[in-house]
Order: C-alpha cells, then sequence, then structure tokens
C-alpha cells in the first residue's frame, strides 16, 4: 500500500446523510487534459473509511440491473475485511455492505476480486488461519430487506488442504454450463508453484478437483488471477514466473487448458521473453468473440510493461502480438483488461496512477489517457474494470481518497 502522505489537499465533499452501517456516495467532477477534444468526466462514487464499509477495494463487478459489487481486504469486523453493493440512486450512488468477514470465523481477508454466479449469488475466494484459502458463496436473505442494512448469508464452498491440493486461491472464478466453478491457487499443488482446480457440485455439497499442478519450470509458476473459459471449455490464464528463465524465476507464461481423455492437457501459447519484451504479467487475460487473448505485462516494454494480444493460428498455434509498449505513460498494470462493444481496451497504471484506452486506428492502437488520479480521488487503481451500456468505466483505488482507505470510481469517456 502507497505510504501515507504527510499533506494531503483537502476539498469539500457534499455527501447525504450515513446510517449506521449503510454508507452514501459522493461525486466530484473533474476534466481529464490529455485529450481536450473528448474530455472526460470523473465522478467519485464512495470513498472508503476502514470502518464497516470496508478498506483497500480490489476492483469491480456489474450486473444487469447496473449495480456493482466489490470486496475489500480490510475494515469490518476485526478488519477482516467485507463484500459490499453499489447501487445508484436519483444522481448519487449508496454504499451497503452485504457481509463482513471476523477473524472469529477463521477469515483472514477475502481476495480482491468477486463475481457474480448465474444464479445471482455473489462468489469469491477468502484468505483463512490455516493459510490455505478458501472459496466462498454470498446469497441474498429469501425475503424482501427492509432497512439499508441487509446482511447475506456466507457458505464456504470448499476449504483447502495440504499438498497436492491447491493453497491461495484467487477471486477470478469462473462458472461453466452446467455449474462448476474454476480457478487458480497461487501456491500448493503437487509441486508447491499453484495449481488450476474445479469445484463440482454434488450432493449438497461440493467436490474439488485439482486439474493442473504447475512445476515451477517452462509450464509456469504462480498463476495469479485466475482463468477465462471459451465456448468448447478450454481455459486459459497467465502465470506471474516460470517460462523462459532469463528473468532469475521466469519471466511468466499464458497457458491453456484443455479436457483431454478423461483428463486436462495444458499447452503453452506463449512464453514471454523478458526486458523490452515484455514480463511478469500480474493479471490474467480476457477473451473476445472471436477467441483472441489480451492482456497486460507489470514490467518489460521500455520499463512500465506491455499490452499484448495472441491470436489463434490454427494447428494449436498462437500468434502473438505487442499492442503497445507502455513506457512513458506511467507503468505498472494490476487490472485485468476490459473491452467495450466496439473492441476498444481498458487499463489501468498502479504507477503513475492512469485510467488509459486503446482503440483500433489504422491498423495499430491509440493511446489516449482517460484520467490520471490524484490522493484526493484515489491512488493505486487496480483489480477488474467494469464498463455498462453507455461506455462508462467504473473501478476502485486500493489507497488515498479522502479517508485514506481508497475509492470507487466513474470515467464516462
Amino acid at each position: 500500500m502507497t505510504n501515507v502522505p504527510q499533506h494531503r489537499e483537502s476539498i469539500s465533499l457534499l455527501c447525504a446523510a450515513k446510517t449506521a452501517l449503510a454508507f452514501c456516495s459522493i461525486g466530484v467532477l473533474g476534466v481529464a487534459l490529455s485529450q481536450p477534444l473528448s474530455a472526460q468526466t470523473f465522478t467519485l462514487l464512495h470513498t472508503f473509511t476502514g470502518g464497516g464499509d470496508g478498506g483497500i477495494p480490489g476492483g469491480l463487478v456489474m450486473d444487469r440491473a447496473g449495480n456493482l459489487y466489490g470486496a475489500t481486504v480490510t475494515g469490518g469486523l476485526n478488519g477482516a475485511g467485507t463484500v459490499f453493493k453499489l447501487k445508484q440512486t436519483g444522481s448519487g450512488w449508496v454504499l451497503n455492505p452485504l457481509y463482513e468477514f471476523s477473524r472469529s470465523n477463521g477469515d483472514l481477508g477475502p481476495d480482491d476480486a468477486v463475481i457474480l454466479g448465474p444464479d445471482g449469488n455473489v462468489y469469491g475466494a477468502v484468505g483463512t488461519q490455516n493459510g490455505y484459502g478458501a472459496i466462498f458463496k454470498l446469497q441474498p436473505p429469501p425475503s424482501a430487506c427492509r432497512t439499508s442494512l441487509c446482511y447475506w448469508t456466507e457458505t464456504h464452498l470448499y476449504s483447502f488442504g495440504d499438498a497436492p491440493d491447491g493453497h491461495a486461491p484467487n477471486g477470478n472464478l469462473v462458472f461453466d454450463s452446467a455449474g462448476n466453478i474454476y480457478g487458480t491457487t497461487e501456491f500448493g499443488g503437487t509441486f508447491g508453484y499453484g495449481s488450476i482446480f474445479k469445484l463440482s457440485p454434488a450432493g449438497g455439497g461440493w467436490t474439488e478437483s485439482v486439474l493442473y499442478s504447475f512445476m515451477g519450470g517452462d509450464d509456469g509458476d504462480q498463476p495469479i488471477d485466475g482463468v477465462v473459459m471459451d465456448g468448447t471449455g478450454n481455459l486459459y490464464g497467465t502465470t506471474r514466473f516460470g517460462g523462459v528463465p532469463s528473468c532469475n524465476d521466469g519471466c511468466g507464461t499464458v497457458f491453456e487448458l484443455s479436457p483431454s481423455g478423461g483428463g486436462w492437457t495444458e499447452q503453452i501459447l506463449y512464453r514471454f521473453p523478458g526486458f523490452a519484451g515484455g514480463y511478469e504479467p500480474r493479471v490474467s487475460v480476457i477473451l473476445d468473440s472471436a477467441g483472441n487473448l489480451y492482456g497486460t505485462t507489470y514490467n518489460g516494454g521500455d520499463g512500465s510493461g506491455t499490452v499484448f494480444e495472441l491470436s489463434p493460428a490454427g494447428g494449436g498455434a498462437w500468434n502473438y502480438s505487442m499492442l503497445y509498449d507502455l513506457a512513458g505513460n506511467g507503468g505498472g498494470s494490476e487490472s485485468r483488461l476490459a473491452m467495450d462493444s466496439a473492441g476498444n481496451l481498458y487499463g489501468t497504471f498502479w504507477l503513475g496512477p492512469t485510467l488509459f484506452k486503446l482503440s483500433h486506428s489504422g491498423g495499430g492502437w491509440t493511446y489516449t489517457d482517460l484520467h490520471d488520479f490524484s490522493d484526493h480521488d484515489g491512488n493505486e487503481p487496480g483489480g477488474n474494470l467494469a464498463i455498462d451500456s453507455q461506455g462508462n468505466v467504473y473501478g476502485t483505488c486500493a489507497a488515498e481518497g479522502q479517508d485514506l482507505y481508497g475509492t470507487a470510481w466513474q470515467v464516462t469517456p
């Protein structure tokens, strides 16, 4: 987390009244100056206090009604983190905590990403006192809530254990059409370098299977951001290390895991070469309707990371393209890319905090700086971005804001 600054710019924010644990959100308007002919509007949706609303948020996901959901890694009961909902009411946004994790229940804070399941429940990963972690589900009350504070019910679907099981699961889970859940663990597995797992509903509970254990060499090491699934059931993701060994522990990989003869087969689609070619992806890839993969590296290029594309070339081969070298525009991407309906890509820089857009232009890609963050509107943007049907982009900052515990924001391009 960013060091607390000795001086902070004071700002005056208008806000509706707070209830005990239901927090109003406020809007601050600003204009990004990098593209004066297409000015952007920045709106601060919520400033986290580190109390019942949580602190240090980690990305957002949107439901069909336009509500936003996310998790915080601190705040709530005993500082064990929260899951929250942001709902637009009139011209503002209201934050309601859905659940506060408790250390007395063995929880040590959720991963910074949650998903919405096909059943409307919220799913994610949480740390546990044994260090292995668990997958949880949050379910709304069976009847409509009549108060502003209405907690959901939390259930642990699966708690990870000793090897060959994985541990330290990531929150970016994915469902298949049969209701199975897939994800990654950062560590553990047979060899200790991480795993890909499947949870299957069975007899009122869930059964876990380890589909693949990373070996820490050229097959990859430390998958840290979950997987995505294509229409035929193949899984895709990244490992932070492994692959080409020129970066000490390896420069990172993009992998595919495919069902094969009753088991699963891993194929490395790309091993990052390091340095100018980019290295250390810290987030997973996204998948477009044509089967192309897009992602970022935290390091490399001319020093600030890269944006890349992998396209299927037939016969199991893939073509790699560096879409943009992010040098000089910030650095250190720790949010998954997001794509709008026109095929434009959006991402953030952790360092020199920025929201950027890449759009097709003349056979290449054009970079646009949509917003440069300052302390009062947030710092260290990361986690998942959400885009609504009007093209508004939503995200979070893990630090700063009025109370130093991060913010949730909206940018209208």
